[in-house]
């Protein structure tokens, strides 16, 4: 098979995540569709770097096509893009021999992911690519509830696994800043890799202490060093949450 990396970028509000599912629309569901159906092959192999869940978005979705198809990229890029909704479309497309052994799931170097959130009712063109926190927050110590994730711990507590996968995980960075545009703010997280829901988790707990003046940080902390599956700490909302970018190590 001839094979091509994509870089692809979607709003997720409108799929039930990325991965590819019998009875319901997924990305990977309209992205084998639509190449099927344009190019008129028979067959294609598809993989996505990250399983991003129902609702959450993305700017830099690394995937790997392989058709038998022989195209030069910038024509498939162009004619897939044409054929796609208007809520997914490739950014970039390049061919891929064998000898580079790329795969999107294989020798990652950083994920960088992004949470919005706003503080004031957000205006109708951007409330759908960010969570509205309708109860007053304490900022500074959201930010210091955030900075206990940092480094290597585990995750167990904050993800949503089976008991005997690995959740020992490291995050390389967590920073808070205001965004001028739109009134709001952008959580960006980055590391190698992260479990189901662990952003959503560790977000959606942050902003639980932050807002209750009887809570600690220390509650965190706990949980870290005592993982459990089981904790009351709530998950932030899916439509914050988007995928921002995929570095590679060079091979």
């Amino acid at each position: 098979m001839n094979s091509y990396k994509l870089v692809i970028a979607y709003d997720g509000t409108n799929y039930h995540g990325w991965q590819w599912q019998e009875n319901a629309i997924s990305i990977d569901n309209v992205l084998r569709d639509t190449f099927l159906r344009v190019f008129k092959q028979e067959k294609m192999h598809l993989v996505g770097a990250s399983r991003t869940d129902a609702g959450v978005h993305a700017q830099g979705q690394a995937v790997r096509l392989g058709t038998l198809l022989t195209i030069d990229p910038q024509k498939l890029m162009y004619v897939f893009n044409n054929s796609l909704p208007d809520d997914i479309v490739i950014t970039e497309c390049t061919r891929v021999d064998q000898e580079s052994r790329f795969h999107p799931q294989h020798n990652i170097k950083t994920k960088v992911y992004k949470y919005r959130f706003f503080l004031k009712r957000p205006e109708p063109m951007v409330q759908r690519y960010g969570y509205f926190v309708e109860y007053p927050i304490d900022t500074q110590k959201l930010v210091q509830a955030l900075t206990i994730f940092v480094g290597t711990h585990d995750f167990r507590a904050f993800s949503k696994e089976l008991q005997e996968k690995n959740t020992l995980r490291t995050i390389e960075s967590i920073t808070v800043m205001p965004s001028d545009k739109f009134g709001g703010y952008t959580i960006t997280v980055t590391g190698k890799s992260f479990l189901r829901h662990m952003i959503r988790r560790i977000v959606g707990a942050a902003f639980e202490i932050a807002r209750r003046p009887n809570r600690s940080c220390q509650e965190l902390k706990q949980l870290l060093f005592v993982p459990q599956n089981i904790q009351n700490l709530p998950t932030a909302p899916a439509k914050g949450l988007c995928l921002e970018s995929i570095t590679y190590q060079q091979l």
